[in-house]
């Protein structure tokens, strides 16, 4: 926490050195931000900080490629004559996460268009998730695995 603190001190530094308070100009103050902190907290914790840091840019990347995809999937789908849906709800399970978690989880799931997540079962180890495009519930399971549950679990832990 303090780390971040101090990252964000410098980016807002970096935005009175140069006398432009934009949103542009914050995010290159946080960049620049990175080589200073590797090189004044040289540590484990500043390591942690940062691989947690690429780590959610690279959940954020993820999450924005399959944002993307079911985009385009619904759309096609709707400008088609043909109906290409096959709907259905399916049980995922879910390894040991903490409600912060599921609720992560949860959340990006029901923002990406064609998906919702619909419950979690009460020792929450099963989360039920009705999709508008399911071709083989396997695969699907195990995209949602390997992909979501899998990136929100390395960002939050």
């Amino acid at each position: 926490m303090r780390l971040l603190l101090i990252h964000l001190l410098l980016a807002l530094a970096w935005m009175a050195l140069t006398g432009q308070f934009t949103a542009a100009n914050f995010a290159v103050g946080l960049v620049l931000a990175f080589p200073i902190l590797w090189l004044t907290q040289r540590g484990k914790s500043t390591f942690t900080y940062l691989t947690k840091i690429r780590l959610a840019g690279g959940f954020a990347a993820f999450f924005l490629w399959e944002l993307l995809k079911a985009n385009l999937r619904v759309a096609h789908d709707v400008l088609t004559l043909r109906h290409h849906m096959r709907p259905g709800v399916i049980a995922v399970p879910l390894d040991q996460a903490s409600d912060l978690e599921i609720l992560v989880l949860t959340t990006f799931i029901t923002l990406t268009p064609g998906t919702l997540s619909l419950d979690v079962s009460t020792d929450k180890r099963t989360l039920y998730i009705h999709a508008m495009y399911i071709d083989d519930m396997e695969q699907f399971r195990e995209s949602i695995k390997q992909g979501y549950e899998k990136r929100v679990r390395e960002v939050l832990q």
